[in-house]
This record gives C-alpha cells, structure tokens and sequence, in this order.
C-alpha cells in the first residue's frame, strides 16, 4: 500500500508540475520579449531642393528638381534633403538610399492632379501584382531612408476618387457633379473621367497578365489610383512627424519591408474615400507604429500579406509588430488584421492605443480562399467610445463592403455551408485581449468563423463595453471570457453560442433582469462552462435549442 500511495503521490506532483509548466508556458508566451527594431542613421549634410532649381510657388511643377537634389544626395553617401517654407507642386517622387526627406513645418508638398504626370508600372494592389499609377512616392530595394519633419504631404487625392452620393450632403454633391466628370446612370456614384467609369466595370481591373504591356491598360488608367507612398522591399525606414493626407487611395504602403518605424504621424483621408486606408504593412518585419493619429476613409491601422493564391505564393507573413500609443478617429477599423493576409501574420503587439468613432474597434477579417494563419496576437490597454459597429470583432466572411451599412441598405444573411479544408482556408487563432473599455458600440464582441475551421483559442480578461447588444459566438472554438463586463440595451439575449466547443466564461456581468442570458443553439455545441456568474439575476438564464445536449452547458459557482 505504501508503494502505491507513494506512485500515485509521485504521479500528482508530476500532473501539478506539467500543470504549472503548461501555466508557465502560456503567461512567458504572453510576456515574451518584444521585438527590436533598427533604426536610420543618416550624414548632417543638408541640401535644400531650392538649390536645384524648386520654387515653392504652388505653380511650378517641381518633379524633377526634387527629383534631382535626392539622388544628389544619395549618390554622395546621403544626408539631409530639405523641403523648405511653401507650397511645392510636383508629380512622382523616387526616394533613394541614406536620404531623409525632410518637410519644414509651414511646408506642403502637393502631388499634381495631371495623370499624365503619373506613368502606369507595374505594382501591388490589395495583395495581388497589379498596373497601378505611378505612386506620388516611392521607393524599391532601398536602405536607410526616411521622411520627417512636421509638414504636409497632400496626395489630391480628389481628383482620383470616385464618391458615392450617399456620403455628401445635399449641398456636397451638388458642387461635386458641377466641377465635372461623369455620374453613373442611376445617379448614385460620381466618377471623375470616362476612363474611371470603364475601370469600374472591368472585371479584375489592372490584375497583370502575361503579354500585356501598360498600353493596354490606358483605357481604364485613370481607374488605377495610386496609393501615396509605397516602400517595396525596403531595410531601415523611418517616417516620423510629418502629415500624410488626402491619397488617391491606401496613404502609407510599405511592403515587403524589414525595420521600419513610424511615429508621431498624422495620417488623414476623407471619411467617404474608398479604400482610403491609412496604413497598410504588408508583408513585413520588425515594424513599430507609435504616437501616430489617423483619421480616414477605411481601416486605420491594418495588417496584410497578399491576397489568396498570391499571397500564399508569396508566404512573407507580417511578423513582430509593435503597435502603441495611437490613436484612431473615424476608419472602418481602429486595428486591424486582414482580409488579405494569405501569407499570415504572428507576433503582434498592440497597447495603450484610442480608437473614437471607427466604424469597428479591433477588426479581425478574411474569407475562405484567402487561407494563412493568423497568430499570437497579444492586445491590452484599449479605449473606444462611439463605435458605430462591433468594439471587438472575429469575422470569417468578409464580404468587401463597408462594416456598417448606410440607412436603407439591405444585406443578405451569410448561408452556412461546410467545405472541405485545404490551402485556402484561412485560420485565426491564439489570440490574447486583455483590459479593454468602449462605451458606446452597436455589439459589444462577435466571433463567425467557418464550420469546417473554427476561430480558436482567443481569451479576453477584463474588458468592460457598453453596447446595444452583447456577445455572439458563432463556429468557434476554445474561448475564453474572464471578468467580462457587458452594458446591452438588448439582452435577448445577453450571450448568444451556436455550433461552438470548449466555450469558458468566468465572472461574466450582466444587467439585471437580462430577458434571457444564454442562448445556446447548434448540434456541435458542446462544452459550454459558465463559473463565477450569479445567472440569477435573469429572468431566463439558459435557452437551449431542442438540437444542443443537455449536457453541452455547464454552470458553476
């Protein structure tokens, strides 16, 4: 007996040791070391583009003085190229090695609304090789560059963008229509050329294909905006202080990038431009975002690596990120991940950041075909008020339409249909959300992943939201709610579980006399554990749906 009390004792102390190991295992993972980004180091020479013959008179086309004066600088070691006091004009700029553009503070630095001015190559367009207009800067394989200072970058983004009628007033669209251009037949989108309406209605417009050289793009060019500055296959950026506003679509692009740094930014985009994304880090690594502002027309702060088989083709996920300190005004995400992220993305950090009035707070999206993982997502410190959406939301039916419908419009549901997995299915997993407020969203957490591949793994702790409704779990699996505080209007009901497994909630408040607390629906439901939650102060704690296992729900004390 002795012998056997002593095994089973020998074998509990190795169960509570793989126990706390495991524990150990998960909170070091949480707590791992952030990544180190390297920074520029540029030469104290100092070369004004005035030098080369640039007048900042707002007439004076400008391209290649500037132009000029940075390869100048570049081909002598680098150094410091200075965009004084002024309005400067100019079409596409071209940064070069060991050069910081640098914007005095009463300095704007405006791209021509010419498109001649803007040649069509060969680029990059949501994830997939695209003809794309020259963007207003760029770079390619270049090393230690940078832009600061506290000017003003303009893009004329206006002069590209196509606008929908229902996001002007009265009086907008009337002064939009009479400065030219061409509205569509049913008086609903305003387009700026005739080349602009033909793009729209040709199907994969600008996708490259084999053969085809610009000039068979030239009817639908003007279709093809540029996004304001892409940094393709760059090492040791640095985008610090200065204003980037008003692009003809994406304003920062940097792909296929390693160290870059951007802080203290304002970045800015009419609250209607369509895909007007503030900044979009695609396939990159070592990345840090800090003490920057946005305030656009789509995602604020977004992640990216390519867009289905190109993307997985590619297979350069987005990794060791560092997102703090921002704050984010209107956009359709404040942070957010995806939906083109087929090559993945890991290692993300992001704390202490605003999110007021984005149309949705965290943002997670994709759809089947993309495929990728996404992965080790560690979020904490986030305050949001005023979100016309979801405050935190897991969405694997992306649908490419804005997150909040305009008044009157109407959305099909999703139908639930299960297909087999393969490369092109797309996962989200280990997620870690901790410590988040929002007062004010239209639902306060929402999961729908895909029946054959469930979100799993994602724990919230110590987040506190009012909302008009709660929270929604759909084809999910392994979630973990702890100390979740939910404000809802409608709580019919507060918690809604369907086809989900391995659903943990712990210490889950609630308003009082809450219609109906749980909803739990599906035959896959099952493993369903409520603790530390006083499901009496409901007038109905439990709906179970005639298809769930009586013994698919578990409560505690």
């Amino acid at each position: 007996m002795k012998h056997i009390s002593g095994s089973l004792c020998h074998i509990k102390v190795a169960l509570a040791c793989l126990i706390l190991s495991s524990a150990s295992a998960a909170i070091a993972q949480q707590k791992q070391a952030l990544p180190v980004i390297q920074q520029v180091k540029f030469k104290k020479d100092t070369t004004s583009i005035a030098s080369f013959g640039a007048k900042g008179d707002g007439i004076t086309l400008n391209t290649q003085s500037i132009n000029k004066t940075i390869a100048s600088v570049s081909q002598k070691g680098g150094g410091v190229v200075l965009i004084p006091s002024g309005l400067w004009l100019t079409g596409p700029i071209e940064l070069k090695s060991n050069v910081n553009l640098h914007l005095k503070r009463d300095a704007i630095l405006q791209f021509t609304d010419d498109f001649n001015q803007y040649k069509l190559v060969q680029g990059n367009w949501e994830g997939q090789p695209a003809w794309r207009n020259q963007s207003p800067i760029s770079g390619v394989n270049l090393e230690n560059i940078a832009i600061t200072g506290t000017g003003i970058i303009d893009g004329n983004g206006g002069a590209w963008r196509m606008v929908k009628k229902d996001k002007l007033t009265e009086t907008q669209w009337k002064t939009l229509v009479a400065s030219g251009g061409v509205v569509r037949a049913d008086g609903k989108m305003w387009y700026p050329s005739e080349k602009t309406v033909k793009g729209s209605n040709t199907k994969n417009a600008g996708v490259i294909e084999a053969g085809k050289t610009a000039a068979d793009y030239e009817d639908i060019k003007d279709f093809l905006r540029p996004n304001l500055l892409v940094l393709t296959g760059c090492k040791k950026i640095l985008l610090e202080g200065v204003t980037f506003q008003n692009s003809p679509a994406w304003n920062l692009h940097p792909l296929l990038c390693e160290d870059l740094t951007l802080r203290n930014l304002q970045v800015k985009n009419p609250w209607f431009a369509q895909n007007g994304d503030g900044v979009d880090v695609e396939s990159c690594k070592n990345v840090l975002i800090e003490g920057s502002t946005f305030d656009v027309g789509d995602d604020g702060i977004c992640i990216k690596s390519g867009r289905d088989e190109a993307g997985r083709k590619r297979g350069v996920p987005t990794e060791n990120v560092i997102v703090r300190n921002n704050v984010v005004y209107h956009a359709h995400g404040g942070f957010v991940i995806g939906s083109e992220m087929s090559g993945g993305a890991k290692n993300i950090w992001v704390y202490d950041c605003s999110f007021i009035g984005t149309d949705i707070g965290l943002r997670f999206k994709t759809t089947r075909g993309r495929g990728g993982v996404v992965e080790n997502i560690y979020i904490n410190n986030i305050n949001m008020i005023d979100i016309p959406g979801e405050a935190i939301l897991f969405d694997m039916y992306y649908a490419a339409v804005d997150p909040v419908p305009l008044a009157g419009e109407k959305r099909e549901a999703i139908k639930t249909v299960t297909v087999p997995v393969t490369e092109a299915t797309p996962q989200f997993r280990n997620f870690y959300i901790k410590d988040v407020v929002a007062n004010g969203a239209e639902k306060a957490i929402f999961f729908r992943g895909l029946p054959e591949m469930n979100i799993k793994d994602i724990h919230l702790e110590n987040v506190t939201i009012k909302a008009k409704k709660g929270i929604e779990i759909i084809e999910a699996a392994g979630i973990f709610l702890k100390n979740i505080n939910v404000i809802t209007e409608d709580t019919s009901p507060v918690v809604m579980i369907q086809n989900s497994s391995n659903i943990n909630i712990s210490n889950l408040k609630y308003p009082d006399n809450s219609k109906v607390l749980f909803d739990v629906s599906g035959e896959k439901t099952k493993g369903v554990k409520i603790s530390g939650t006083d499901v009496s102060k409901a007038k109905m704690a439990t709906l179970l749906g005639t298809e769930v296992d009586k013994k698919a729900l578990e409560i505690s004390k």
